[in-house]
């Protein structure tokens, strides 16, 4: 019988991406998020990530204009060989002799073509801090919780069918903000009314607000305005991931993508920024209110210069599990760092009719025992 969670089947191909020989006995090193280094697991060989002359120094950011007028320095601009999924677009890269395999987002076999992608480099990465085998455990106590699922799923988890390891493409920004605004501070004060009730006068209290015009200015800095630069996985589930700690960003090395795989960004930045650009303006909607103060505000303009606009393109990781039930893809996400888990579920009907029905007959039976009490 076909395994309803299996994807159709494809040629063998190797699973990394980005490949560093060991120097013991050739085999492939991966990233080893337990130690932070390179590990052979052929031979055991171990061997460090050099971290270059950073020093632990802030990553560098880049000069968001100049890139929107494609003025960047080559040496931010690098080509990969891409395939774009035709089942939910994600676009992953690929290894020069890697022909076929599945979309590592929703298990869809893909053929790989000859295109390259040309964009912009990553300037830094969150390494993996947790082994596929802890956030797969995170994933099935995930889904051990879950109410009415079929129980395909649960024999899914407990096959313990390996999960993906994926550096999904996000966007910063960091933007200096000087805002001026008008509006209205509103102070509540209340009344004291005789009305008729019952043909009696009572006192009531109404409450009235007394506004007064008000403007001023006020400024803020965003330092790490975070967008998803991926349109592969719904964004409720990517959102639900957070937080990251940026602050533990390391400079991007292609030796930690070294057994897993890294998504090329679908989202251009010009749209990363306008989302960026949204967020900022609900934060500055906020300081305008707490500058206007008294209990109650009414905006009626806010005008920012915004300068100083720099960003980066950085990569986190996520462990993926993509599966299909019943001709539809499911997905879960684990936070590579933190373990949280996000995903989607099928729902067993059965199981919720059965449910329906025990329901029915427990609160007949509750009935009739009432209306027997009654009698």
């Amino acid at each position: 019988m076909t395994d309803p969670f299996s994807p159709p089947p494809l040629p063998d191909t190797p699973e990394a991406e980005h490949r560093f020989p060991c120097d013991e006995c050739g085999a492939d090193f991966r990233f080893d998020p337990c130690t932070g280094g390179l590990t052979c697991d052929h031979c055991g060989n171990r061997s460090d990530i050099q971290t270059g002359p950073w020093g632990g120094a802030a990553l560098k950011e880049l000069d968001f204009d100049r890139a929107i007028a494609n003025q960047l320095p080559s040496e931010d601009i690098e080509e990969t060989r891409v395939s774009k999924c035709p089942n939910c677009a994600a676009e992953v890269e690929f290894d020069a002799n890697i022909h076929a395999r599945e979309c590592p987002f929703c298990a869809t076999p893909v053929v790989v073509d000859t295109g390259t992608h040309r964009h912009i480099k990553p300037r830094g990465l969150l390494p993996f801090a947790m082994e596929e085998r802890d956030a797969h455990k995170a994933m099935t106590d995930w889904l051990g919780k879950l109410w009415f699922a079929p129980n395909g799923l649960q024999d899914y988890a407990r096959k313990g069918r390996k999960m993906e390891g994926i550096y999904v493409p996000y966007w910063t920004f960091d933007a200096d903000t000087k805002s001026r605004y008008s509006g209205q501070r509103g102070t509540v004060y209340y009344e004291t009314r005789t009305v008729m009730r019952d043909g009696k006068a009572t006192q009531q209290r109404v409450q009235k607000i007394r506004w007064r015009s008000v403007s001023g200015r006020v400024a803020r800095f965003f330092d790490d305005v975070l967008v998803l630069a991926s349109r592969s996985l719904p964004k409720k589930y990517t959102d639900n991931l957070e937080p990251w700690d940026l602050s533990a960003l390391e400079p991007y090395r292609p030796e930690f993508l070294a057994g897993f795989r890294a998504e090329g960004y679908q989202v251009e930045l010009a749209e990363g920024f306008s989302e960026a650009r949204h967020y900022m303006d609900r934060m500055i909607e906020r300081d305008v209110k707490f500058d206007i103060g008294g209990d109650r505000q009414r905006i009626h303009n806010i005008d920012t210069d915004i300068s100083d606009i720099t960003f980066k393109h950085i990569l986190l990781p996520v462990w993926l599990a993509a599966y299909k039930y019943r001709g539809k893809s499911y997905r879960f996400v684990v936070n590579g760092r933190t373990g949280r888990v996000q995903g989607e579920r099928p729902w067993s009907a059965w199981k919720i009719a059965f449910a329906v029905v025990v329901g029915l007959i427990v609160a007949g039976a509750v009935g009739y025992l009432w209306a027997q009490s009654q009698q």
